[in-house]
């Protein structure tokens, strides 16, 4: 596909410099553009990029107005990466192919589900009874969505996924191919030296706008269900377990984990590879750095850092810059203590 800079400006509601004329058929960075190419400038660390960039357009922001234009075509917006956002979804509806509403052939949809007639069902799938897939929403081939569950409207369920018994995901939401949603918690009661079975009771209710990335795991509640809330972003190979609540716009990056009964409030970080220990509270407004082990509640927001043990992020960096010296700080006190005594 190819687009018009001038039609890309009106979308993105930004300034135009250049000719409105000028096609683009790819979005790259600004270091392998061409003339054929739209790039964007995010990060000032990378202006020097830009002077030496091929890209027929560049979308920028007000400081970087006139270099921009000393270069050539450029949109000016107030967030740059904001526009490369909205872009990238605008380009991807455009040469994305939509599946055909209807079920295909050799999907199995049980007796008393209900899909809605401008959902689309692909090869292989399975909708139990009872289930409900709303309007626009896509069951893509060999995903699941079990007895009772609910898909909502134009909510996309990737090859592989699954969407349990009695779980529910609103509307415009994502899940991954191999995202499982609504297996078992981790629930035993030891007996005599071996475990016995908890039965989860509970089911995962998700809100709208949801994303959930590739292997991901959301754990069904014990007794009462697993909440995540509207606009919650979770990456890859995420834990999710069981009876946890999450709160609206909060992000999980790759790897991190959260174990059973732990409250997240809203717009919180979680960074790649952190673990939260179970039953702690975490409010609104919290950032948890990569790697980071929080095994206490944290009732203040601000960034968060490390494992011993997490603290407020300025803090720890003057411990960690500490701990670097206790080494030589070791032996200057040894050697203190020689002459003295």
């Amino acid at each position: 596909m190819q687009a018009r800079i001038g039609d890309l400006a009106a979308l993105l509601g930004g300034e135009l410099i250049g000719d409105p004329d000028h096609t683009v058929v790819r979005i790259g960075p600004l270091e392998r553009a061409g003339a054929d190419t739209i790039g964007f400038l995010a990060n000032p660390r990378y202006q020097s990029q830009l002077a030496a960039s091929a890209a027929g357009c560049v979308i920028v922001a007000p400081a970087m107005r006139e270099a921009a234009a000393a270069r050539g075509a450029a949109i000016v917006v107030a967030d740059p990466y904001l526009a490369y956002a909205r872009l990238s979804q605008w380009w991807a509806a455009q040469g994305r192919e939509r599946p055909a509403a209807g079920v295909h052939a050799s999907a199995v949809v049980e007796p008393g589900a209900r899909v809605a007639p401008g959902a689309a069902i692909g090869a292989l799938a399975f909708v139990g009874a009872g289930a409900v897939v709303e309007d626009g929403a896509i069951v893509s081939a060999q995903a699941h969505v079990g007895e009772n569950a609910f898909v909502g409207a134009g909510t996309r369920l990737m090859p592989r996924s699954m969407l349990s018994f009695g779980c529910r995901i609103g509307a415009r939401g994502i899940v991954h191919g191999g995202a499982v949603i609504g297996a078992d918690g981790f629930g035993f009661a030891p007996e005599a030296g071996r475990w016995t079975k908890i039965e989860q009771l509970g089911a995962v209710w998700i809100g709208d706008d949801v994303e959930i990335g590739a292997n991901t795991c959301v754990d069904r509640g014990a007794l009462e269900d697993t909440f995540i809330d509207d606009g919650v972003k979770i990456d890859n190979l995420v834990q999710i377990a069981h009876n946890v609540r999450i709160g609206a716009h909060t992000a999980f990056a790759g790897c991190s984990a959260v174990a059973g009964s732990t409250r997240i409030g809203s717009r919180c970080t979680i960074g790649g590879a952190a673990n939260i220990v179970g039953h702690l509270d975490i409010c609104d407004g919290v950032h948890i750095s990569a790697a980071t082990l929080v095994t206490a509640s944290i009732r203040k927001p601000g960034h968060y850092t490390g494992v011993f043990p997490c603290d407020e992020h300025a803090s720890w960096e003057k411990n960690a810059a500490t701990l670097k010296h206790l080494h030589s700080l070791r032996e200057r006190l040894r050697a203190l203590e020689k002459k003295t005594s």
